[in-house]
């Protein structure tokens, strides 16, 4: 998560360059070409069966293609600040999502993690120095006011999808290991978005993309397509999906300190705080439960 953060930072210049179905297909493309050697199934895996294809092609159509589409459009008809606040919402809907599917149980510690992760993405996204002038409101945003419903209803729609992700990424590791249930679902993501990504590279003018751009763009696809799918399907194979769902805070942490680091952007003592509340439950949710009743104690 904390890969994810960074890169999503990192893409800023990427999206104002490509369109983000052609960027989007060349990412599946790119980090599918570094995969192929991952797609040859090992000698200990069982075969895939009707229902491992149907888990492998919802887990990229729901976290890859539909997520990208909801969350875009999600953030285009309400705003960043709204968009925050709701995707706090991912850590409790994947220990939803784990409980009615998976029949995890979750703790009370796990619980606390979830409500310190929830709190803390949603404190930093409401003390964003643009909230103000959102809160405010400009002749624009009143003329697309009626469409703020549905754009929150896309962003709920992307939290839901994220947590599917989680909880079905969770289900195929009991099966199959994370390097190839990474390369499978790239490559359903390439077959998701090729024909918008054909469309669009056939208008599209590769010649004006500067080096320094493809050189991020390849970056981007390997952390996107690769790193982070294999670190996450190798860290849900050991825990539940439930106290997985806790470290999506990394991300926006990582994300705000690239952009501090790389991108000269600065953070309110608000925001602070608000990682502060984030990061504790990500301790939380890693701490053993002797360690966190030592610290009770020692509080």
């Amino acid at each position: 998560m904390a890969l994810v953060g960074s890169y999503v930072a990192l893409s800023k210049p990427l999206a104002a360059v490509l369109p983000v179905f052609l960027l989007a297909w060349l990412r599946f493309g790119i980090g599918g070409l570094a995969m192929l050697h991952w797609l040859k199934k090992p000698q200990d895996e069982p075969p895939l069966t009707p229902g491992t294809h149907r888990l492998l092609f919802l887990e990229s159509f729901l976290g890859n293609f539909l997520f990208t589409i909801c969350m875009i459009y999600g953030v285009s008809m309400t705003d960043a600040v709204s968009a925050g606040v709701t995707m706090a919402a991912i850590p409790a809907a994947v220990a939803l999502m784990g409980w009615v599917f998976l029949k995890e149980r979750i703790t009370p510690r796990i619980w606390s993690a979830i409500l310190c992760a929830v709190v803390g993405i949603a404190l930093f996204s409401l003390a964003k120095p643009d909230a103000a002038a959102h809160a405010g409101g400009s002749t624009l945003t009143r003329e697309a006011g009626h469409l703020a419903w549905m754009g929150q209803l896309l962003l709920v729609g992307a939290v839901l999808c994220e947590a599917a992700y989680t909880v079905i990424g969770k289900k195929l590791t009991g099966t199959l290991g994370p390097k190839r249930i990474t390369s499978l679902i790239n490559v359903w993501g390439f077959v998701l978005t090729t024909p918008c990504g054909v469309y669009l590279a056939l208008h599209f003018d590769f010649a004006a993309v500067g080096v320094g751009t493809w050189l991020l763009l390849v970056f981007y696809a390997m952390a996107a397509c690769m790193w982070t799918v294999w670190l996450w399907m190798t860290g849900l194979k050991a825990v539940p999906a439930a106290q997985g769902g806790v470290f999506t805070v990394m991300l926006p942490v990582s994300a705000a300190t690239v952009g501090m680091v790389v991108l000269g952007e600065t953070l309110t003592p608000v925001q602070v705080l608000a990682f502060a509340i984030a990061l504790a439950g990500v301790l939380l949710a890693t701490l053993p439960p002797t360690a966190t009743w030592r610290l009770r104690g020692k509080a």
